[in-house]
């Protein structure tokens, strides 16, 4: 029998892809070099990206706001004490709110380069990749040479990136349950064991097709997480003791770890264009009461509490994650830990996602004939090569970390600016190019996060294994 199914169904991921407005076809349309592009021309013209995008599957402002908000409310957030011990208490907010600003705009700066290439080439959705190898595409002519350079080094930081960041997810989430189990039972369990359990339930997890059904996952997670953190600020609230006894303000050589552990938590550049894509309005991601500053705003705030109350609680004892100060003895406590590893397990969807669409749009076209089961075939493989990895390796955590903090760095602060100064390169930089010297400032911040954040995943890897 004939297959004459040819495209993949509705339900499956068309993300990244940029779609010509009138025939599906990926397909750019570039300003030939010399030719200033007009943005205001194009937007006035009779093409509307927002109103030709084709997505099966919309998402609205609020299910996109339930992602960013898993997205960028990770695991990360319970170190947020041991980073306000090397800023202080005063110190800790100020630092904090000004590495949320720095991360927003930089995400911020991205879809807004995006949206002006939408107008610019007619086309209704780019991946990261696509918008960087555009912007230098239609560039400075210094920049045209390094366009595909530039597009393969983001696709594959991000698949590296968040493939390893699955992994760790799989062992926090065994090593949560291992606590719990190895406390109420008495014996001990095999961590490797323990992690190889999780690979059907994180292959179901990830057969979710899209984004739009992955929603209600993130409400869980969510919750979970709400849930956890609320026990975990009871602990921190309890007994604790006067301000007094906790600095305001440190050395401000002490800084650069703190940028560097806030920036690991909290950067989640790699999910926001897949979440812009999805978008039922995707004008709406952006503005000053935009899906992304809302979700940034709470996110900010979350971090600024956790990381007050639980540096005044424990002070310098403050563990890496803070739920090691909780007393593992009590019930709450425990629940904690549940609660956490499953807000962790139902958070893989969404890392995974951004891995099962780089891989997807990689081979699609190779596959056409059967394009559902290879999809399938490919979630499983993928799912299946991090649980591997997990096992093999369950001490990955600092390895990741350096790769984190080396590709966060860069894709999540670098190359946003980047992006920017060649997009808006024959336009200009605004009164006295203050673009330019906001983006010196960025780029200082993003190299120290980086020679920082690579300074203490390398110390923690020398610790584990000398």
């Amino acid at each position: 029998m004939v297959n004459e199914y040819t495209g993949p169904p509705a339900q499956e991921l068309e993300t990244f892809l940029p779609k010509d407005a009138k025939n599906g076809a990926s397909k750019y349309k570039i300003t030939p070099a010399g030719e200033k592009p007009d943005v205001e021309t194009a937007t006035a013209g009779s093409f509307d990206p927002f109103k030709e995008r084709n997505c099966e599957h919309p998402t609205t402002d609020g299910e996109t706001l339930t992602h960013l908000l898993k997205a960028s409310l990770g695991t990360g957030i319970l170190a947020m004490p041991v980073a306000f011990s090397y800023a202080g208490l005063a110190g800790g907010i100020i630092a904090t709110i000004l590495t949320a600003l720095v991360c927003t705009h930089c995400a911020y700066v991205l879809v807004k380069c995006a949206h002006t290439h939408y107008y610019r080439t007619k086309t209704t959705a780019m991946s990261f990749a696509d918008v960087a190898e555009i912007s230098l595409k239609n560039g400075p002519q210094w920049g045209r040479r390094w366009s595909t350079f530039i597009r393969q080094c983001i696709t594959y930081g991000l698949f590296i990136t968040y493939f390893g960041t699955c992994a760790v997810y799989t062992v926090i989430i065994a090593r949560n349950f291992q606590q719990v189990i190895e406390h109420y039972t008495g014996s001990e369990l095999n961590l490797r064991v323990m992690i190889a359990l999780l690979l059907i339930p994180l292959i179901l997890l990830s057969w979710i097709p899209n984004l739009k059904y992955l929603a209600p996952v993130s409400m869980v997670a969510n919750v979970f997480m709400c849930v956890g953190l609320g026990i975990t600020f009871y602990y921190l609230v309890t007994d604790m003791p006067p301000l007094s006894e906790r600095p305001m303000f440190v050395n401000v050589l002490h800084l650069p770890p703190f940028f560097a552990i806030v920036i690991f938590a909290m950067e989640a550049i790699g999910v926001v264009m897949p979440l812009e894509n999805q978008m039922k309005t995707p004008k709406n991601f952006i503005g000053i009461c935009g899906v992304l500053n809302q979700g940034m705003g709470g996110v900010t705030l979350v971090y600024i509490l956790l990381g007050f109350l639980g540096y005044v609680r424990y002070g310098d004892q403050a563990e890496g994650s803070i739920t090691l100060n909780l007393p593992v003895e009590e019930i709450p406590a425990q629940a904690v830990k549940i609660l956490i590893a499953l807000a962790v397990y139902c958070t893989f969807g969404l890392q995974f996602y951004v891995c099962l669409d780089i891989a997807w749009v990689g081979i699609k076209d190779k596959f056409t004939k059967r394009p559902t089961l290879v999809n399938y075939t490919m979630r499983t493989i993928l799912v299946t090569a991090a649980v591997l990895l997990a096992v093999a390796v369950p001490t990955i955590g600092p390895f990741i970390g350096l790769i984190g903090a080396f590709c966060f760095s860069i894709l999540g602060l670098l190359i946003p600016i980047l992006i920017e100064m060649v997009t808006f390169w024959e336009q200009g930089f605004g009164k006295f190019n203050w673009i330019i010297w906001k983006n010196v400032l960025v780029c200082i911040f993003g190299i120290m996060a980086l020679i920082f954040g690579s300074k203490s995943s390398i110390e923690d890897i020398l610790k584990l294994y000398i």
